[in-house]
């Protein structure tokens, strides 16, 4: 009867800051049966308060070291700046904790690896936190496409943008990995990925580069096995616009809110008939993720979004940096 009450019991989840993003996972908890968030943990006691306080979380630990060596949180939640990602992920497997890791969990593919390395060491669940990867009009969109309703694959088209209003910004901060791809344009190379349903061999890219050395503008060219074409855009000083569209020899599926998921609903256009709309119903996307890490947990297997899938990520990320600065298409890996 212990262990039985054990696996059903909600995973308690400690956030390790008191990013704003904290309060979006919050939420999600407060609609999930298999997750709770019992604990946060900031680099000040006021502010730890502040922010339990204002999202009814029992205890507020003043530094993160506290958190990870509270004995009644099972998971860390890490939405630190993107610099700090790995290095607090390690620090609280090495807690035994599990972990939810923001993404992009790096920028450098020898990074997360010695992270999932942590993690497959400790026995513990790490996961790179998309939540939209969760959301069922995702599942809809790969549905659609592994049934072929548009035909083989040939481009792919991911915009992600905002004006950033402030002049100081850890999105600006260069020393903690900042930058339009970081931030925004992941969630790009993350559709480009899950539509093309491979991994690019090659990609090029231009940015501008804003006055604190960060991208402010990324465009993107990933070319996948198969002629497969994908284009992705992002930045901070443009307006705000995020789409995903991919086009196959027979059609073409566009998603206008394919990251937040906030009126989820696809358009489907085959050739030679009218439009369709596969209207979804909304769903907390960040209530999802937690679900799904959280099972992984207690039923002892992969989530959703594991090594594989990350490690895909930042070697992409990768290639488009180093294409930019290079001028040049490049190699992905």
């Amino acid at each position: 009867m212990g262990l039985a009450s054990s696996q059903d019991r909600p995973v308690a989840w400690g956030i390790l800051s008191t990013a704003r993003i904290g309060g979006a996972l919050v939420a999600g908890a407060r609609e999930s049966s298999a997750a709770g968030i019992v604990a946060v943990g900031s680099r000040s006691a006021a502010s730890a308060r502040a922010f339990a306080d204002a999202h009814g979380i029992a205890r507020a630990h003043d530094s993160y070291e506290a958190l990870l060596a509270d004995p009644d949180v099972e998971a860390i939640y890490v939405p630190l700046p993107n610099g700090m990602h790995v290095d607090w992920t390690i620090r609280a497997l090495q807690a035994g904790k599990h972990v939810l890791c923001e993404k992009p969990m790096d920028r450098r593919p020898e990074r997360v690896a010695e992270a999932f390395d942590a993690a497959e060491q400790a026995g513990l669940v790490l996961s790179e936190a998309f939540m939209w990867r969760h959301n069922p009009q995702t599942l809809r969109l790969r549905a659609l496409l592994d049934s072929g309703a548009i035909g083989d694959v040939r481009l792919i088209r991911a915009s992600f943008s905002f004006p950033l209003a402030a002049d100081v910004d850890v999105r600006l901060d260069a020393a903690l990995d900042g930058g339009a791809l970081m931030d925004v344009g992941c969630y790009c190379v993350s559709g480009a990925r899950l539509a093309a349903g491979a991994e690019p061999e090659r990609v090029s890219a231009q940015t501008v580069t804003g006055p604190s050395g960060v991208d402010l503008r990324l465009c993107g060219l990933l070319r996948f096995p198969g002629d497969v074409l994908a284009t992705i855009d992002c930045g901070f000083d443009v307006a705000a616009r995020d789409e995903l569209e991919v086009v196959g020899s027979d059609g073409r599926i566009v998603l206008a809110d394919p990251w937040h998921c906030r009126a989820p609903a696809l358009v489907v256009e085959r050739s030679g008939a009218e439009a369709e709309v596969v209207e979804i119903e909304p769903v907390n996307s960040y209530r999802l993720e937690l679900d799904d890490v959280s099972a992984a947990i207690r039923e002892g297997r992969a989530p959703l979004l594991g090594r594989e899938d990350a490690l895909g990520q930042a070697r992409t990320i990768d290639a488009l940096y180093r294409a930019a600065a290079e001028d040049a298409s490049v190699p992905v890996g």
